[in-house]
C-alpha cells in the first residue's frame, strides 16, 4: 500500500533534460542543440566551450538533443577543444583565402611550439605584407558576422566527384582509398571542404588568432590551451624550420608528398623502396652528425641527447655510437638517472608528488664534478641510483682517454643549466624528435605528438605490460613535462635529428588498432582512443617484416638488433693493455 502513495500514473514528458557534469539539469523542447543548452547554462562563460562529451562520446555542439543526456562540456582549455579550435581556424583561413585569392593553393605544414601553423602557397609567391593584412581583416570580418559552419553528410562517391570537379585530386584520392560509404563535409559561406575531425558551430568562436609572415610563407598564430584566449609571444625557430624543410625534401625525393601517395606505394608494391630510402636517409643523417663530432676530435668530449618521449632517442644514441666507432672514436654511455638525489631531497610538484623530471632532481654539482674528472683523465667512481631504496650507491670506477666521447641521454640535455661547469666548446647537443611532415592532405595535418603517442602505446603494451588506456592516461603528464623541460630549450641544440619515418603509421596501424579497441567504452581514454583509431584508418597497413632490424621504429615494435648493443667502455688499444674501466 505504501507504494501506491509514491507510484502513480503519469503523462509522457514533452521535454528533454540535459544533466551537466557539475550536477545542474536544464530542460527544454526536443530538437534544440547542445549549443543552446550550453548558452543558457553558461550565459557569460569565462571559457569558450566548443564541443561536448555525451554518454562517453565526443560530439559537436550542433547536435540536437532528442533524449535525456549527460553532458560534459569541452572547452578550448582541453586537448580536444583546442584541436577543434585550431581545425576550425584553418577552415576559416581556407575559406578567406579562396574568397580573396581564387585558385591559390594553400598548404598547412608543421606546427610552431609557441602556438601556430606554418602555411605555404604552392602556386604563387608568398603573400605580401599588404595581402596578409587583407586576409587577416577578412577573417576578422567573418568572425564578426558569426557565420554558421554547417556539417553536410553525403555519400563518399558524391564527395569524391565534387573534389575532382574542382581539381582537388589529392583529397578525392584520399577519400577513395578510405573505402568509406559516407563522409562529412563542412560548409562556410560558399566554401566546402573535408576536415578530419569536428568543428565549432560558427565563426564567432574564432576570435583569437593572428597571421605573421615567416620564412617563405606565414604562420597562423593561435593560443595554446593553457591560456586559450592569449596569443603567446612569437618565437622564430630556425633550426626546427630547417628540419621540417629537410624532411619535406625527403618526401619529394621519395615521391611521397602526402598520405594518398604513401597508400598508393603500399598498394603498388613500391613500399619496400620507400622503407629502404627512408632508412638510408636516417643513416646518412646520423653518419653526418658523427662526422661533425669526429671533425672536432679532442675538443668535443660530451654529447648530450635530448628529446620528447617516444622519439627513438635510445636507438639513435646507439646508432650514433656505431658511427662514432666507425670514425675512430670511443663512445661512453652514461645514464643521467644515476645522478638522482636521494629520495628525501627530490623536489615535489604542485600536487605534492615527487617530481623526478625536475632539473633539481639531479645532483648537478656531483654530475659536473664527475664529468670534469673524466675529461681530465682521472679515475672517477660513478654513482648508481637504487630506485628501490631511493638512495645513491657507489658504482663503477672509470677512467677515459681523449679518444673517448661521453654520451648522455636525458630530458635535460639541452638545458644550459645542466652542465654549467663544462666549457661550451667541449659540449655537443643533439635534439631528437619525431617531427612528422607527412599530412593526410594539404589542409589536414598529422600531429607529431600523435605519432609519438601511437609509438608509445605499441611499445608499452609489448615491453611494459601497460594497456592503451594506461598509456593514454599518463600521456597528459608526459606532455606537460615536455613543455616544461624540453621544448623551451630545443633551439639550444647544435643539431636536430628527425626520427620520423614516412611509412611508420602504416606499420603501426595493425599493431595499435587492437590495443585501442580494448579501451573501455564510456571512459575519457576511449574518447582519445577513438580519435587515434579514426586517424590510423586512413593508412593502408604495411607489413612489419619490411622494417630493417636497426630501424628506430624497431625500438617500438620489437626485433631491434641495436637492443643488445651497449657502447660501454672497452680497453683503449692506443693506451696499451690497461683497461679504462678500473
Amino acid at each position: 500500500m505504501e507504494l501506491c502513495s509514491i507510484i502513480r500514473p503519469s503523462q509522457p514528458r514533452a521535454t528533454v533534460q540535459v544533466r551537466f557534469s557539475d550536477g545542474r539539469i536544464f530542460e527544454g523542447p526536443p530538437g534544440h542543440t547542445l549549443e543552446e543548452f550550453a548558452c543558457v547554462a553558461n550565459p557569460y562563460p569565462d571559457v569558450t566551450y566548443v564541443a561536448a562529451v555525451v554518454d562517453g562520446g565526443l560530439v559537436e555542439l550542433t547536435m540536437p538533443v532528442t533524449r535525456d543526456v549527460e553532458v560534459r562540456l569541452i572547452s578550448t582549455g582541453d586537448q580536444d577543444g583546442m584541436r577543434i579550435y585550431r581545425r576550425s581556424l584553418v577552415f576559416l583561413m581556407v575559406a578567406a583565402v579562396r574568397h580573396l585569392f581564387p585558385g591559390c593553393r594553400l598548404d598547412v605544414h608543421h606546427s610552431m611550439t609557441f602556438g601556430g601553423l606554418f602555411c605555404h602557397l604552392e602556386n604563387r609567391p608568398p603573400f605580401s605584407d599588404e595581402e596578409l593584412a587583407l586576409l587577416k581583416r577578412h577573417m576578422q570580418e567573418l568572425v564578426a558576422q558569426n557565420l554558421p559552419i554547417r556539417r553536410i553528410e553525403m555519400s563518399a562517391a558524391e564527395a569524391i566527384a565534387e573534389f575532382r570537379a574542382r581539381g582537388d585530386d589529392e583529397k578525392a584520392e584520399l577519400l577513395a582509398q578510405s573505402n568509406k560509404k559516407r563522409v562529412a563535409l563542412y560548409q562556410l559561406g560558399d566554401t566546402r571542404d573535408h576536415f578530419h575531425g569536428y568543428m565549432v558551430p560558427s565563426t564567432g568562436y574564432l576570435r583569437w588568432f593572428d597571421l605573421v609572415p615567416y620564412s617563405d610563407g606565414f604562420v597562423l598564430h593561435y593560443p595554446r590551451r593553457h591560456e586559450p584566449t592569449v596569443l603567446q609571444p612569437f618565437v622564430a625557430s630556425p633550426r626546427l624550420a630547417q628540419v621540417f624543410e629537410e624532411y619535406n625534401q625527403w618526401l619529394e625525393l621519395m615521391d611521397v608528398r602526402s598520405l594518398p601517395s604513401l597508400n598508393r606505394a603500399v598498394a603498388d608494391g613500391r613500399i619496400r623502396e620507400v622503407v629502404l630510402v627512408s632508412e638510408a636517409l636516417h643513416e646518412q643523417r646520423i653518419a653526418a652528425i658523427a662526422g661533425e663530432i669526429a671533425r672536432q676530435r679532442g675538443r668535443v668530449r660530451l654529447v648530450l641527447i635530448a628529446g620528447p618521449s617516444s622519439s627513438g632517442k635510445t636507438t639513435f644514441a646507439r646508432r650514433l655510437a656505431v658511427q662514432l666507432l666507425a670514425n675512430g672514436l670511443h663512445p661512453v654511455a652514461l645514464s643521467l638517472d644515476n645522478w638522482f638525489v636521494d629520495r628525501e631531497r627530490t623536489p615535489v610538484d604542485e600536487f605534492g608528488q615527487h617530481d623526478f623530471e625536475a632539473l633539481e632532481a639531479i645532483d648537478l654539482d656531483l654530475f659536473n664534478r664527475h664529468l670534469r674528472g673524466l675529461m681530465a683523465g682521472q679515475a672517477v667512481t660513478l654513482p648508481e641510483y637504487n630506485f628501490l631504496t631511493g638512495k645513491s650507491e657507489p658504482g663503477q670506477t672509470l677512467r677515459i682517454s681523449r679518444d673517448h666521447v661521453i654520451l648522455v641521454e636525458g630530458i635535460h640535455g639541452l638545458n644550459p643549466n645542466l652542465v654549467p661547469a663544462i666549457p661550451a666548446e667541449h659540449v655537443y647537443r643533439i635534439y631528437v624528435s619525431a617531427l612528422t611532415q607527412l599530412n593526410l592532405d594539404r589542409h589536414n595535418r598529422v600531429s607529431t605528438t600523435d605519432t609519438r603517442l601511437v609509438r608509445r602505446i605499441v611499445r608499452d603494451a609489448a615491453r611494459r605490460g601497460y594497456t592503451a588506456a594506461d598509456t593514454i592516461g599518463r600521456w597528459e603528464s608526459v606532455v606537460r613535462g615536455e613543455w616544461r623541460w624540453i621544448f623551451p630549450h630545443q633551439e639550444h641544440a647544435d643539431v636536430m635529428f628527425n626520427s620520423a619515418l614516412v611509412y611508420e603509421l602504416a606499420v603501426l596501424r595493425p599493431l595499435a588498432e587492437p590495443l585501442l579497441l580494448w579501451v573501455e567504452p564510456g571512459t575519457p581514454e576511449r574518447v582519445e582512443a577513438e580519435r587515434l583509431l579514426s586517424l590510423l584508418r586512413w593508412f593502408t597497413p604495411c607489413p612489419t617484416d619490411l622494417v630493417p632490424d636497426n630501424s628506430i621504429l624497431r625500438e617500438f615494435i620489437g626485433g631491434s638488433i641495436m637492443e643488445e648493443f651497449q657502447p660501454w667502455l672497452r680497453p683503449n688499444r692506443h693506451a696499451g693493455s690497461e683497461p679504462l674501466a678500473v
